[in-house]
């Protein structure tokens, strides 16, 4: 069978080449040589080369291949999810790499060397830039243990028992937006003044229509391109450092996981023009100050769309399990940024809360006590 992935090892010694965050560069676990990315795209353009065209022809393949054996039976257990496997064979220890139609970057279960599938980059599915990870799997641990702190309802054997069951590093797939908005809106502003008159306190409320207008420029409004990751975790873990994208290059991606994207450009553009209007009204709305409300009355927003750009940023997932539940969590891995779901505990909420009100009540009681 011709070889559809490639394994990055070491020029000098064969063994395995990971990408570090810290020194940027490809480093070997066993002889410890340091390789640019450079050096590296240059030593293995050929072999991926190669293998993106098998992967071609083996997709192309598997498309016009016709039997006469009736072997519709055999899959049937897997039902739809059997169609979006890919099953690979491991350059290095020819063991079978089985993974999900999307995956671009993994590892081989059986020799651990991280494996590229260079055909997932082919066409019009290769990426345009990569952040680098800045960040290592034992900085995203840490980060964990660090959330974990001034968490007053987070259940002590949450902390002292839970173990984190999956932690990966993956190269997530987004598409990046460049637009500018022009933009008019008039805002209702309100203002409250209460004086005393006579026996009365007199409240006034006055209303003021504020019209305000302008250009709004958006580069790189990110949209994960991914039907695996939850969108509110990567939402939530922006803004990333768009200064700091290289140049797609497939050197930067052993050690860690990767995907194609999911979901298409064209699927994408809803979700990316609702964030560009969205944030456009915010910085109309930051203009309007002295004012004790300030609502909407009409909008007008007309998006001058620009360049689409794909992109794969980088992301830490991490898993842990408690009382039979998955907490997910999710950490930038450029910036550091950590976000995530922790479980409360019934017991210290209620012990928190119940003692607060006992505390209003004595006061209350001590200032009864005192009036009478």
């Amino acid at each position: 069978m011709a070889t559809q992935v490639t394994n990055y090892q070491c020029p000098a010694c064969t063994g395995p080449l990971h990408f570090v965050g810290e020194s940027g560069l490809l480093e070997c676990d066993y002889c410890q040589s340091r390789y640019a990315v450079e050096e590296i795209d240059r030593e293995y353009a050929a072999k991926n080369a190669q293998a993106a065209e098998n992967f071609e022809k083996a997709q192309q393949t598997a498309a016009e291949e016709e039997t006469f054996w009736d072997m519709s039976g055999l899959s049937n257990q897997w039902g739809e999810d059997g169609k979006k496997m890919r099953v690979y064979i491991c350059p290095s220890c020819a063991a079978e790499i089985i993974c999900d139609e999307t995956t671009a970057a993994t590892s081989c279960p059986y020799c651990a060397n991280p494996t590229v599938v260079p055909g997932q980059f082919g066409g019009d599915l290769k990426p345009d830039y990569v952040i680098p990870f800045k960040l290592s799997h034992e900085d995203a641990k840490n980060a964990l243990k660090n959330y974990y702190k001034g968490k007053r309802f987070l259940p002590n054997e949450f902390t002292a028992k839970n173990k984190i069951s999956e932690l990966k590093g993956v190269y997530v797939p987004f598409w990046l937006f460049d637009c500018t908005a022009d933009v008019n809106i008039v805002f209702e502003g309100t203002t409250v003044m209460s004086a005393r008159q006579g026996e009365y306190q007199v409240t006034t409320t006055s209303y003021y229509d504020i019209f305000r207008s302008g250009r709004v420029p958006f580069t790189n409004i990110p949209v994960d391109a991914s039907k695996n990751m939850p969108d509110t975790h990567m939402d939530a873990i922006e803004p990333f450092d768009f200064g700091q994208m290289k140049p797609f290059s497939m050197s930067y991606l052993p050690g860690f996981l990767a995907e194609r994207y999911g979901q298409s450009a064209e699927e994408s553009v809803e979700r990316a023009e609702l964030r560009a209007e969205n944030t456009s009204v915010d910085v109309m709305r930051q203009d309007v100050v002295g004012f004790a409300g300030c609502n909407i009355k009409h909008k007008n927003i007309r998006l001058e769309r620009g360049k689409v750009k794909y992109a794969l940023l980088p992301v830490y997932m991490l898993t842990t399990k408690y009382n039979g539940q998955n907490y997910l969590f999710a950490m930038n891995g450029q910036t550091g940024k950590f976000v995530g779901n922790l479980p409360v505990s019934k017991k210290k909420y209620w012990t928190y809360f119940l003692g607060i009100a006992a505390s209003v009540t004595a006061v209350l009681g001590t200032a009864l006590m005192i009036l009478l």
